[in-house]
């Protein structure tokens, strides 16, 4: 294995997340769904670090990097109730180093509990300095920003390291899930667990295309299904295509991800980031009630309502896995609207229905 991931395991890395993150069976929500089992969960909701997320496996990598060249602060960039940065700001504290954060406007007419619950109330709890960017579909331009307050801080005579958002630069945290992968499939093997089918969010699209090749550079033709939760699914297949080709590079093997294995679904993406959509509200509800699985409104909900879909097309030995990236503080963030919103659902629904 180790030769297949070529530079992986001698690259710079810190240890952050509580590993291996447990795999478990979702036999209530088969059973919900009309399935004789075959559906599963991968829990990186449980990878530590302040609330933990799949944010937490990729920060392993960008802060050993941090940590290799010296750096006293970190700064990274994101939406206002953005995991990753959150989890920055948790990983800069236990390495003792400082925390920047610039938190973009992405989610239009949020007010109130949005801007300072969930994940913005721990930013602060971690002791982060935080600024703001107000357009939230600029990445280089959010980057650019983030780059011009690193050099502020190197003047003044820190040490800054940038984990910067926008393609472009060295895809350190989709090393986080090209190991994660070398981690399911020993799991499912030891378990005797039939695996064809992974569903993860896609966002920045690390965690979907670390986990993509590090499957197909261990010899794993297991399908892995990214829902779209920003851009719609032709921008991000590129997107995620154009990243496992730098994974590649970055660890100094041959390409192993062809087009056809690059799959984005935008089934669930409408009205937009940060916005749920009904079909997401009841996975969201089904998870909660079947599974006492907590999702978020951003990606963990919609990645829930895609894996029932395709729990519903694919026959019933089918065996897929929900790719839980945590993203929990966010819901208290919504706690207003999704109290309003999982009332209106429930009260609609009629007892013994699937998703009652």
């Amino acid at each position: 294995m180790k030769n297949s991931l070529g530079k992986l395991d001698e690259l710079p890395r810190v240890a952050l997340a509580h590993l291996p993150t447990p795999v478990e069976a979702m036999g209530n929500l088969a059973a919900a769904l009309g399935r004789n089992g075959g559906l599963y969960v991968k829990r990186d909701d449980c990878t530590g670090l302040a609330f933990g997320g799949n944010k937490v496996r990729q920060l392993e990598f960008y802060l050993g990097e941090a940590r290799a060249e010296g750096a006293d602060t970190v700064l990274i960039t994101g939406a206002v109730q953005s995991n990753f940065v959150r989890c920055a700001a948790a990983g800069a504290a236990r390495l003792g180093m400082d925390c920047h954060v610039q938190l973009e406007e992405r989610v239009p007419g949020k007010s109130g509990e949005y801007r300072t619950s969930g994940n913005v109330l721990l930013d602060r709890m971690l002791g982060a300095t935080i600024y703001s960017y107000a357009e939230g579909e600029d990445e280089e331009g959010a980057d650019r920003r983030v780059r011009e307050i690193a050099d502020e801080l190197k003047a003044a005579g820190r040490k800054p390291y940038v984990v910067p958002l926008s393609p472009g630069h060295k895809p350190l945290g989709a090393l986080g899930y090209v190991d994660a992968a070398r981690e399911i499939l020993g799991q499912i093997e030891d378990e005797g667990i039939r695996m064809d089918e992974i569903v993860v969010a896609s966002g920045s699209g690390s965690t979907h295309a670390g986990l993509l090749f590090g499957l197909r550079a261990l010899g794993s033709d297991i399908r892995v299904t990214g829902v779209c939760v920003r851009r719609d699914a032709a921008i991000q297949k590129q997107r995620i295509a154009d990243r496992c080709r730098d994974i590649a590079e970055l660890l100094e093997v041959d390409p192993v991800v062809g087009d056809d294995d690059v799959i984005a679904m935008d089934d669930f993406l409408a009205p937009g980031y940060g916005r749920l959509n009904d079909a997401a509200l009841r996975a969201l509800d089904m998870a909660a009630r079947r599974e006492a699985l907590i999702l978020d409104p951003v990606y963990t909900a919609k990645t829930m309502a895609a894996t029932i879909q395709r729990a519903q097309e694919a026959g019933p030995d089918h065996g897929i896995m929900f790719l839980h990236t945590g993203g929990t503080p966010g819901a208290f963030a919504y706690s207003e609207s999704l109290t309003a919103e999982l009332g209106r659902l429930r009260a609609a629904n009629k007892p013994g229905s699937v998703h009652a």
